[in-house]
């Protein structure tokens, strides 16, 4: 990178977000801007309003159902792999492995490389295409989970107990909260892996992603609307709903309701006692820290800039091993774990 210009010359964070210098482009930006490049469909990065936005055809669906008429006002999709010109700047999407279309922005401009994850993780995943790494001189990364104590366990062990827990509580409804972007979907992908046949009970909110998913050929066996049953024939099934579903009144027309959570977050004890959850899924779509580490690595990258998440820790370990790290003042961002 000793003959490249430096990457702080032409992409820096603004009041908008993540901006592009010779590109004139923001990437996830908080606010509306005329151009943006968009990494997923979270409601934290893929915000409405924006006069042109280039995403993954997957992503660009997902913004029309949340977001209708005001999702952008020109929507381009972008396969993984195809590459574009903006404006002298070379764009590429690569897989983020975070949900279904999520997508990591490769920027190439005057000999230097940046690499912008988005969110991600580096776990397998049945309902989206998995992360892959490429080299890059900087890379732009995460840190929700960027600390030691953070070490997410298997999913495929976690959604066993959730399967267990059902058989165990047949007068019991086991209700269990994930964030209805991908969460929800990896889920019940992965109790369908193993071999769970039983019809699964939805929240109405819930619904209309899955079946975009469905749509996009992801296998999730057969869904039902919790809202059409009675508190009897709930008694001994799994219904899924926001986080937020776990304590309101919705749940009142549950049998006897044994409230689980999956999120990366319920490593942290008093996260789960908080929300008055029994059964904690350490289940998370972000990566965990030997993820971090090791994705860092893979990129060969000297120059690391962290976002939202525990930075501090992260730039302090990388800094350690002779890389050039910062943490960005972004704002705007959330943890869609809870």
């Amino acid at each position: 990178m000793a003959h490249a210009m430096r990457p702080e010359r032409w992409l820096h964070p603004t009041e908008k977000g993540l901006y592009c210098a010779p590109g004139d482009f923001h990437i996830d930006p908080h606010r509306p801007v005329a151009r943006a490049v968009v990494t997923h469909g979270h409601g934290d990065h893929a915000r409405p309003r924006n006069r042109a936005v280039l995403a993954t055809p997957e992503t660009l669906d997902i913004m029309r159902i949340r977001h209708g008429e005001e999702a952008g006002g020109s929507l381009q999709p972008l396969a993984y792999g195809e590459a574009i010109d903006i404006n002298g700047v070379g764009v590429t999407l690569v897989p983020a492995g975070h949900i279904l279309g999520s997508a990591q922005v490769v920027l190439d401009w005057q000999g230097t490389r940046a690499v912008v994850s988005g969110d991600y993780k580096r776990a397998a995943d049945p309902t989206c295409a998995p992360f892959e790494p490429v080299a890059c001189d900087l890379f732009v990364t995460e840190a929700t989970f960027a600390l030691p104590v953070f070490r997410h366990e298997p999913a495929e062990a976690e959604a066993a107990r959730l399967i267990a827990a059902v058989a165990a509580n047949p007068e019991r409804t086991v209700l269990l909260g994930a964030y209805g972007l991908g969460k929800c979907q990896r889920m019940i992908a992965l109790m369908r892996a193993q071999g769970y046949d039983r019809p699964i009970w939805l929240h109405g909110a819930l619904q209309a992603l899955c079946a975009f998913y469905r749509d996009r050929g992801i296998a999730l066996g057969e869904l039902r609307s919790a809202s059409d049953a009675d508190r009897a024939a709930l008694a001994g099934e799994l219904v899924i709903a926001p986080p937020s579903a776990l304590a309101d009144r919705w749940s009142r027309r549950l049998a006897d309701p044994l409230a689980a959570f999956a999120s990366g977050w319920m490593r942290v004890r008093g996260r789960a006692r908080q929300r008055g959850v029994e059964l904690p899924l350490v289940v998370s779509d972000h990566a965990d820290w030997p993820e971090l580490v090791a994705t860092i690595e893979e990129t060969g990258a000297e120059e690391v800039w962290v976002t939202h998440g525990r930075d501090d820790a992260l730039c302090h370990y990388l800094n350690g091993t002779g890389r050039r790290a910062r943490a960005l003042a972004l704002v705007g961002f959330e943890d869609e774990d809870e």
